[in-house]
């Protein structure tokens, strides 16, 4: 207890409003937690005791810096798995003798925050505080954090796949087959649609491929809640708040205004699910002109299903379903939209979405592959017999070599005799007198 007020002492700015830049009428105050997966917190009504208390019933586990060393090999760089807008990632291991009777033995990803990053305790902060009081199959687990002194690290699950990003963009050696696509698509849908309709609404503000993490089935969770934000709240709109997110991904009302609502994810979605269908980053500047900007680039294509080839990823090389793939084009239009209140809720996405993955059966089959099976192995007698067989016919080869060898060889010679005979022909008649 004491070390989490501890914690949240030193971010007393940071549970309150972003300097003064919320525009939206204040909160009552809460007396009473919310429920365990249910609701979330609200920072900036909460007091210190309300959010010490809350993470205190929770089942988050706070760990030592000496015991996050031991999990992670003090942070070796044999265990360093990542880098993102928070810090370096490490895979780490919690075993039994960790916290017995407590903890799984388990793996673990650790973040570290970087002090130098452009993040801090405010994101550490919101992290905690998200993860701590939501969950969902399609939100990453949070096992736990760590604070002490300046040190800030949050301890996850460890998803064995990696990001979306990596296998999309830097996965030279294999492609994501169509049906994954569409099943990472769904999941981290839902992830969003989750919460947006929780009890205190969720804006996550920065939903991108990196974000998106998978586990050993392709199963999507959303990670990274650092720039989250609580949704607006009764006859409110929006929450008018600073400019924060990645380029090519945030809502262009957003960026214009910092008018932030549910349907600046919507659009954030649309850009991943372009990316899913294309295989494209959502900024590209190796590319020229048009197509630098994957949304200005692919959006005219979307509607027409005889044109939606030209985008799709050539790396699927056809073999998804067409008809699933132009549903999906049009899902990513609608998201895409330029007016917010005309693009569809998450919700709606995911009804829209989830019924494409019974059309998996509908993708083509791919080339067909022979592989000749392998003859089984011969009983001990008949290899003996073989093997002898085999070298005698060896023997015979040999002997037959030996022997060719030998009449070219006396050839040759007969040849230089009678050679050498006919070139002195005056030589014989003298011998002959």
């Amino acid at each position: 207890m004491r070390m989490l007020f501890r914690c949240f002492v030193g971010s007393e700015p940071a549970a309150g409003s972003e300097s003064g830049d919320e525009t939206r009428a204040p909160a009552p105050a809460k007396k009473a937690v919310r429920r365990m997966q249910s609701a979330t917190a609200r920072l900036r009504s909460l007091s210190l005791d309300d959010l010490s208390r809350t993470l205190a019933s929770s089942s988050l586990h706070a760990f030592t810096l000496a015991e996050l060393k031991a999990a992670t090999r003090n942070f070796s760089n044999s265990h360093f798995i990542g880098e993102g807008g928070f810090g370096p990632v490490y895979k780490g291991f919690l075993d039994e003798r960790l916290r017995p009777g407590e903890l799984q033995p388990q793996h673990v990803a650790v973040k570290y925050l970087d002090a130098d990053g452009p993040q801090g305790h405010r994101e550490w902060l919101a992290e905690v505080v998200y993860l701590g009081m939501l969950s969902h199959p399609h939100l990453v687990k949070l096992i736990g954090y760590g604070c002490q002194d300046e040190q800030r690290m949050l301890v996850y699950e460890y998803m064995a796949r990696g990001s979306l990003e990596h296998h999309l963009f830097k996965n030279l050696l294999s492609s994501l087959p169509w049906c994954t696509r569409l099943k990472i698509a769904v999941g981290a849908a839902k992830g969003l649609a989750f919460l947006h309709e929780a009890d205190t609404p969720v804006i996550y503000r920065d939903f991108k491929a990196s974000n998106i993490l998978l586990d050993s089935d392709y199963t999507a969770k959303l990670s990274d809640f650092g720039l989250a934000k609580e949704g607006p709240q009764g006859d409110d709109t929006h929450v008018t708040t600073r400019v924060m997110g990645t380029h090519g991904y945030a809502a262009p009302e957003y960026i214009l205004t910092g008018h932030l609502t549910a349907k600046s994810d919507v659009y954030s979605f649309g850009v991943v699910l372009l990316e899913l269908l294309t295989g494209r980053r959502s900024v590209d500047k190796r590319r020229r002109g048009r197509e630098q900007h994957l949304v200005d680039w692919a959006r005219p294509y979307l509607r027409h299903p005889e044109r939606l080839h030209r985008v799709m990823d050539p790396t699927l090389d056809g073999q998804y379903s067409g008809k699933a793939a132009h549903k999906a084009a049009m899902v990513a239009y609608h998201c895409l939209h330029s007016v917010p209140k005309s693009r569809p809720t998450m919700r709606d996405v995911v009804a829209a979405l989830e019924p494409l993955l019974g059309m998996c059966s509908d993708v083509p089959a791919g080339p067909f592959v022979y592989t000749v099976p392998s003859s089984p192995a011969p009983p001990a007698e008949d290899r003996k017999v073989g093997e002898a067989a085999a070298a005698a016919a060896a023997a015979r080869k040999k002997c037959l070599t030996s022997a060719v060898h030998a009449e070219g060889e006396l050839r040759r010679y007969a040849s230089s005799v009678a050679g050498r005979k006919s070139s002195s022909p005056k030589q014989s008649r003298d011998r002959g007198a």
